[in-house]
Order: C-alpha cells, then structure tokens, then sequence
C-alpha cells in the first residue's frame, strides 16, 4: 500500500524545536516512486481522519509514536571495545580502540561488525547516524552495504590518518584522498546514504592530509566533514604542540577549509567564546557526547554558552568511548552534564529539548532540516513506537504523569531498549 495511517499518542517537532503532542494522534505516510515513504498528514485523529476518509489505520493505542532518534557521532568499528577500562582517552585509544580497528582491514569482519551495529542501533530506536569507519576502504564499502539493505539513512566515511598512527591504520597521504574520492563517487547520494571526509583529529593527519581533506571538502560542498576537537586536556596541548601558529584546537581545521556547513566535531569541551563564534559562522556543529565525556573523564560540554551563542549541537553516543547505543541513556547523561557545565549556573535541559538535541536538533545540525528528525509532512517517515508500560516501574510512573514534559522525563530516566516496541523506517 503506497499510503498508510498510524493512530498512537503522537510526538513530532516544528522546525523551531517546538515539541507538538497529540494524546490521540493520527500518522499518514505515502510512499513515493522510489520507494521511500513520506509524512503526508500528522496531527489529532479528528482533525486528520476527516482529510482523508476511508483510510484504513494501524492502531497502536497505549503506545507513543515519536520521530527516529539521531546519532550525531558513533563508531562502529568500536562495538566490540565498548565498556573497556582506561586512565583516560589517549591510553584508551592505544589500547583498546587502535588494535580493534585494525581488524578491518578484513571486509568479512567489518560486514559481520557494521551488520550488527546497525541491528543494535535500530533495536534502540536510531534510524538515522554519522558513524567513522576505520582508515580501510572495506570497512566503508562494508558499512554502506549494509545499510543500503537496510534502506537506511546513514552516513560515513574512511578516516583519515596518516601519523602518529600503528602499523595496520597508518594511511598513506595521496592515497587516503584517492580512496576518498573514489568512495565518494562510489557511496554519497546512493539512496539514503552520504559520505563523510573523515580526519580522526588534528594529531593524526598531517598539513598535506589536512590541506587535501579541505580541497575534497570544497569539491564535494554538500558531503560532511566529520572529526573530533578539543575532547581532552592532554589532546589540546598535544595539539598545541603540533599546530604553534594556530590559535586554538579548532582553529586549526579552519585554516584548512573544514569548517562549513555539514561539518560535525565530536566534544568540543574546551571551546572559547571566539571558537564558538567560529562555529556559529560557518554552520560548523558540535555533537556532544555525555555518556562518553563521562567514562574517560574528559569534561562537561557547554551547553548554556553553546546555546548563547547560537551554536549548531545535538547528541550522540559515541560509542565505544560511550556506555550506550540507547538515546535514553544519553539524554539522561546529558540532562546530568547540563548542570555541571563550565559557566557557573549550569543549564537544567527540559525533556523536551533532550528530545529535540537527538531528533529533530541533531538533523538541523546535520543540514538534514526538513528530511528526518520531526515527522513535519513532507519529512522521511523514520519513526519509532514507543511503549510507557515497558517495565513495571515505567508503567507506575507514565501512568502519573501529568504533562508531556513528565511523559518524556520519566521516558528518559525510566527507559532503556524495552521501551522500543517497533522502529519504522522509509
């Protein structure tokens, strides 16, 4: 059937971030010549059942249908290393992460790997991430074959590093651009599926990588760019080090042309004012990453200055450097770090603005306004049917709430991947 209705209670977002809630709403989807299903019509049962009469519908009473949830930062390759323990992140990439990685160098694995990932992200409600690979092209061609057969919205790319780097990830400079080039002609635009110019961090690329990461960026402006600054104390003055004539961390990636719009930095902790300026002008956004900031101890990201100066941020799990794939748990940390932010007061995040950092919030800052992330008519239909009776404790607590904003707090706190009851997808 190319059109179908859904009848729940019903959570979506106007593109402001407005959360807008119907406690029995009605979802109609159409699908397209291609394939792919769109939000046609979303609101009160009443008002929608009466634009389109005669539509049969899927009820799913009791239940609360709310947009895919988005990662704005993961790694894949890193699965297999999550809850690993260590002094801090240097340590725990050199031994942990750097060793699994270089395992994927075998396209049978990273198959094996990125088809798991991505059951387990769509066991847990996300339908949409910007994930790294590793420095093989095999582990791309691998990630993007899967969710190709999954019909996902997904987006990746080889990571680029070609220094201070083991044997058996240590790319090669001119090499490392030709196979992003070709993987970008090869993967963006595929269906649901878009590339990202990946370079690790600052530390791991040298001028000339660097320099040909911008040019790539500039060739291909609507790709992403996606990297990590300014996560770890002993980073930024290793960065320092490196770069004496940049100003800050992330000046660095300004100067070669990888701060635009589309561009996504994992962290950014150790911000200045003129950074986040920096961000704000050129669309550049930040995935934060609690759970992960948390267990190696890195910081607190800064969310009432982000949020003053307008910058472009969202949520994302980070794992394995994060505890979790479930966006509940997420929100929750983040709700924790809010408080603790480097401005004295903190910021105290509403249920509803959590929600929106990981739906609605993380596509805006993807550049993907208007394409997932709302369940706004003309949308993706990429949701999620979610059930408040998950658990006893859940059920007791949902039954007692008295608002929305009670409803999704006990959501975040309370919930975990029971909660998930379907994920549907485009």
């Amino acid at each position: 059937m190319a059109r179908q209705a859904y009848r729940a209670q019903l959570l979506r977002f106007d593109p402001q971030g407005k959360a807008l809630y119907d406690s029995d709403g009605l979802l109609v989807t159409e699908r397209g010549a291609d394939g792919v299903a769109h939000v046609l019509d979303a609101g009160s049962h009443a008002a929608v059942v009466a634009r389109h009469p005669g539509l049969a519908t899927t009820d799913w009473s009791g239940r609360l249908i709310a947009p895919g949830f988005i990662d704005m930062h993961v790694h894949y390759p890193q699965l297999d290393v999550i809850g690993s323990p260590a002094d801090g992140l240097l340590p725990w990439l050199e031994h942990y992460t750097f060793p699994a990685e270089k395992r994927f160098a075998d396209p049978a694995h990273a198959t094996e790997v990125a088809g798991f990932f991505l059951d387990e992200l769509l066991r847990n409600g996300v339908t949409t991430a910007l994930t790294f690979a590793t420095t093989h092209p095999a582990s791309v061609d691998a990630f993007f074959t899967q969710a190709q057969a999954r019909r996902l919205r997904m987006i990746s790319g080889k990571v680029l590093q070609d220094r201070h780097s083991p044997d058996g990830l240590r790319d090669e400079t001119e090499q490392s651009l030709i196979d992003s080039e070709a993987l970008i002609e090869r993967w963006h635009g595929k269906g649901r599926l878009g590339y990202a110019i990946t370079p690790r961090f600052a530390p791991t690329s040298t001028d000339a990588q660097l320099q040909g990461a911008g040019e790539l960026a500039a060739r291909y402006s609507n790709t992403w760019i996606h990297s990590h600054v300014a996560e770890n104390h002993d980073e930024v003055r290793w960065v320092a080090e490196l770069f004496p004539q940049a100003r800050s961390y992330l000046d660095v990636y300004q100067r070669f042309g990888l701060l635009r719009r589309r561009a996504v930095y994992a962290h950014c902790i150790y911000l200045d004012g003129t950074d986040r300026q920096l961000m704000h002008e050129t669309g550049a956004a930040a995935a934060v990453s609690p759970t992960s900031n948390l267990f190696l101890g890195s910081g607190f990201f800064d969310f009432a200055q982000a949020r003053e100066q307008n910058m472009l941020h969202g949520l994302a799990s980070d794992v394995g450097g994060g505890t979790s794939l479930s966006p509940f748990h997420t929100m929750l940390a983040a709700y924790y770090t809010g408080r603790e932010g480097q401005t004295k007061q903190g910021l105290s995040l509403a249920p509803t603005e959590l929600w929106w950092r990981h739906t609605g919030g993380a596509a805006q800052a993807l550049g993907l306004d208007g394409v997932v992330g709302t369940l706004q008519p003309g949308s993706e239909a990429d949701f999620i049917v979610l059930n408040p009776q998950a658990t006893p404790l859940l059920a007791r607590r949902t039954q007692r709430a008295q608002s929305l904003e009670e409803l999704l707090f006990a959501l975040i706190v309370l919930g975990d991947d029971r909660v998930v009851e379907r994920v549907v997808t485009a």
